[in-house]
């Protein structure tokens, strides 16, 4: 790997942790998703989450080349459809518009596949696609109710699933190998000639997720931290890794997991900043959408509710709520 490829392939990798990351994070204080037919989410739903993780590469590696797009196709339709609901509230619309970015990848996809040097169209349409899924499954999960301390163990929980299958299974690479190139891929990054980067969509997932909830749950430290964690242990070290150990033995690794350098290093900032006091529940985090009535223009605000309430301390909070 040369300086211009090494380059290339951490400032994409960096760039698409943080965009997604950010992205959750304005989608919270923006957007409200309403309560999950099923209650709070809480420690029990991670463990289901982590039983998917663990059945889908099999289950991807299982189906037939065919078969693959259109399973990945439905899947990203209805998760878009799902988290999209109160961006997009007509129906009609939000479906015809979740229809254009999947036929976009489709037909990009097909383009590249025909000519190798059309590739980077399909990585843009592909990587907007799945950076919304990201974001709209992080919000569904951190407006449902999951703490931090849910999130940081499911991704210490990662960090062992991925260095057991990426060093004694080599079920990582399988699969990364086999989704490559098709339509709706679930993965992110940028192709261009020699030069490309790829962030899998589970690891989208865990920082936006982990940067949500650290901001719901503790206001600008919160997303500071997070922010700091993904950028250094999302995205630098596991991309500097590869480029390191390829300097000092000759020999280039064909993958380096990311979640084995995250997870443990998400978990301590989660003790980190569990010393700041306990963490705010959605009930304790006013509404981001806000209409401003004539009433409110006349009215000064008081000192209680002049600043954001993600600004203030965890303990200023009432305890009721999710």
């Amino acid at each position: 790997m040369t300086a211009a490829q090494s380059a290339f392939f951490v400032l994409v990798t960096l760039a698409v942790a943080l965009g997604v990351s950010l992205a959750s994070v304005t989608y919270f204080r923006r957007v409200t998703l309403p309560r999950p037919a099923v209650g709070v989410f809480n420690g029990n739903d991670m463990v289901i989450m982590m039983g998917f993780v663990v059945v889908l590469p099999f289950l991807y590696l299982s189906l037939p080349g065919w078969l693959l797009p259109p399973v990945l196709g439905l899947t990203l339709a209805g998760g878009l459809a799902v988290g999209y609901g109160p961006v997009v509230r007509r129906g009609p619309l939000r479906w015809s518009l979740i229809a254009g970015l999947l036929v976009a990848d489709w037909l990009t996809a097909r383009s590249a596949e025909d000519d190798p040097t059309h590739a980077t169209p399909y990585w843009l349409v592909n990587s907007l696609v799945i950076m919304l899924m990201a974001v709209g499954a992080a919000n569904l999960n951190a407006q449902g109710g999951l703490k931090l301390r849910h999130v940081s163990r499911f991704a210490l929980a990662l960090a062992v699933y991925d260095l057991f299958f990426a060093t004694v299974v080599p079920l990582t690479q399988k699969l990364f190998n086999a989704v490559q190139g098709y339509a709706f891929a679930p993965s992110a990054g940028l192709r261009v000639g020699e030069f490309g980067a790829v962030v899998g969509m589970g690891d989208l997932l865990v920082y936006a997720l982990f940067t949500t909830v650290a901001y719901k749950a503790y206001g600008r430290a919160g997303l500071t931290w997070a922010l700091g964690l993904v950028a250094v242990f999302g995205a630098l070290v596991p991309t500097l890794t590869p480029v390191t150990v390829e300097a000092l033995t000759g020999h280039l690794p064909q993958i380096v997991p990311a979640q084995i350098f995250f997870g443990p290093a998400a978990f301590c900032g989660y003790l980190v900043l569990r010393r700041r006091g306990p963490e705010r529940r959605m009930a304790d985090v006013r509404p981001p959408a806000r209409f401003v009535t004539a009433h409110d223009k006349q009215e000064p605000a008081s000192a209680a509710t002049a600043d954001e309430p993600w600004e203030r301390s965890p303990r200023e909070h009432s305890p009721v709520g999710s």
